[in-house]
Order: C-alpha cells, then sequence, then structure tokens
C-alpha cells in the first residue's frame, strides 16, 4: 500500500535524498557529494543508487512509494517538463522527468531548489497554516520561492521568485554572476558576506584576526556568523549592513505582493537578531503602515531539510 514519498534536493555540491511520510516527516535521509563532472547520466546513476539504499535501510519498497519530488537549482520549461537551464550543472534541455520516470515507474515532478524550499517550510516548517508567502535562502547567492493562495507563483515561463537579483545598488555594486551590478545577491548573500569581511580583516583585530590566521588566511560564511555572535565587531557590522539592504528590498517586494509571512532561511539567517533587527528596522523604515502591519518576518524552521520536505510536497499535493 502506498504510504510514502521520495523528496530530492539537488544541488551542486550535493544531493539530499529522503524518505517522507505523508505528514512531511523524513522517515529516513541520505546526502552523498553530486558527481564532479555533473552530467545529468551520472547525476541520475546516484538517484538510483541513493534510492535503492534509502528503501533497503527502510521497511518500504517501490510499492509503496507514491511518487518523487525534486528541487533542481535552475530554470524548469513547464510546458515541456525539462530542465530549461541550470548554469551550475551546465545542464541545458534535460528531459529529467521523462527519464526518471521510466528509471522508476512512479511519478516524477520538478521544481525549481528555492521554490522547494518554500513548499517545505509551508507544509511543516515556520510558514505552517500561511498562504501567502516570500522566502529567501540565504547562501552562496539569495534564492526566492513566492507563494500564493497555497501555490507557488511561476510566472510566465518560470523566472519568478528570483529575488537575488533585483538590484539594489545603482553604482559601484559587485558584479554578479548573471551579468549585472549591485544585485541582490552581490551585497548581502552569503558569499558577499565572506567577501566584504577579507576586505576588512586586515584592519581587523581581536577574533576575527584570530580565526582568520587559524583558516589559512581565509575565512567562511559559517565563522563569520559564529564571530558576530561572540562579539566580534566587524563580523557583526557586515552581517547588519546585510540585514538592512535585504530589509529595504522586502519591502520593495511587499509593495508588490503583500504576503503575511516572509520567511528567511539559509546558513546566515543563523546570525539571529544580528541580522533581523536591522532588517526588521529597514522594513518597518521602507514599508508604509498599512503594508507592514499584518506581514511578519521569521526565521525558517526547517534547515537544510526544507528541500527535501518540500521537494516530496509536491507528490504530496497530487494524492487523491
Amino acid at each position: 500500500m502506498k504510504s510514502v514519498i521520495i523528496g530530492i534536493d539537488l544541488g551542486g555540491t550535493s544531493i539530499k535524498l529522503g524518505l517522507v511520510n505523508i505528514s512531511g516527516q523524513i522517515i529516513q535521509s541520505l546526502e552523498w557529494p553530486t558527481p564532479k563532472n555533473k552530467s545529468y547520466h551520472e547525476v541520475i546513476a546516484v538517484f538510483g543508487q541513493m534510492s535503492e539504499q534509502l528503501l533497503r535501510e527502510t521497511v518500504y519498497d517501490w510499492g509503496d512509494v507514491f511518487g518523487v519530488g525534486i528541487g533542481i537549482p535552475g530554470f524548469l520549461d513547464f510546458s515541456t517538463c525539462t530542465v530549461f537551464e541550470a548554469v551550475n550543472l551546465g545542464w541545458h534541455q534535460v528531459p529529467l522527468k521523462e527519464e526518471l520516470e521510466r528509471l522508476w515507474d512512479v511519478p516524477v515532478l520538478l521544481e525549481n531548489d528555492a521554490n522547494t524550499a518554500a513548499l517545505g517550510e509551508m507544509w511543516t516548517g515556520a510558514g505552517k497554516g500561511a498562504s501567502h508567502i516570500i522566502c529567501l535562502t540565504i547562501g552562496t547567492g539569495i534564492g526566492g520561492g513566492v507563494i500564493i493562495n497555497g501555490n507557488i507563483y511561476h510566472g510566465v515561463n518560470g523566472s519568478a521568485g528570483e529575488v537575488g537579483h533585483i538590484t539594489v545598488k545603482e553604482h559601484g555594486g559587485r558584479s554578479c554572476n548573471c551579468g549585472k551590478k549591485g544585485c541582490l545577491e552581490t551585497e548581502a548573500s552569503a558569499t558577499s558576506i565572506v567577501l566584504k569581511t577579507l576586505e576588512q580583516v586586515k584592519e581587523a583585530s581581536g577574533l576575527l584576526k584570530e580565526e582568520y590566521a587559524k583558516q589559512g588566511n581565509t575565512i567562511t560564511a559559517k565563522s563569520i556568523v559564529e564571530l558576530a555572535k561572540l562579539g566580534d565587531p566587524t563580523c557583526k557590522t557586515i552581517i547588519a549592513e546585510a540585514g538592512t539592504v535585504l530589509g529595504k528590498a522586502l519591502a520593495n517586494m511587499c509593495y508588490l505582493l503583500n504576503p503575511e509571512l516572509i520567511i528567511i532561511g539559509g546558513g546566515i539567517s543563523y546570525a539571529g537578531e544580528i541580522l533581523f533587527e536591522p532588517m526588521s528596522e529597514a522594513f518597518r523604515s521602507f514599508a508604509l503602515p498599512r503594508l507592514r502591519q499584518n506581514t511578519a518576518i521569521v526565521q525558517a524552521k526547517l534547515g537544510n531539510q526544507a528541500g527535501i520536505v518540500g521537494a516530496a510536497s509536491l507528490i504530496h499535493r497530487n494524492i487523491n
């Protein structure tokens, strides 16, 4: 009897795969590195190996599986059910759904990975009970998912929610991978925070200087968050500045979408109040009272499991 769903979160460096029940709880999960050359044939082979291992480690088999949902880091063509382009994987016009349904003989549904994170948070995380949501994931870049009336808003060709490329700095901004300058993710992503910290580390002292030397004259975003929490002034200032930029961008998004909830996830969100206080202050400054009075800004709850849960929800929403 069918009772479980497989959710897959495909990333440029790792693949997370989980067995999820119909309540949105992960029963068992695996994480493997993404194949180095990232060819879709190799990725499909890894999907097959991981799914078989996952089922072997539990009491389930393919007869119990409703289907497989997958979060993809790229653009999808929903008219043809293909991966239109996934830049970080080097994919273009990949018939992933068709090939995987042939492999597994169960329904397969695809969605952008930022959207699956949003769906996961709506199903069992910080967005449970809400139906108008903006979800931002602050990592290497900044991904966004927009949910309206409980459904992902895709736009005319599946490109809605690319909030990381909203222009927030008109002059002197950093170059972005998209070809523009001054994008939100060049000012407030984990990558941006690391770059800004490295620019200032020579003038810094104390905790940051020590950690920089300990890591071999480099620094990670995770370390910057930890140092900020320990009170390092340079790290606190850089994260707070990112929060201010995010708050202004969120206010602008709200003028168009008027959500009830904004969910902030990704590694930088663990900075807590160091990020959220200046972000909320900027949001209040730039959003009119009518807009901000019913909009809450909260931290995501599911962490790196959001993609698995959200991918599984693609199938769950089509059961019955």
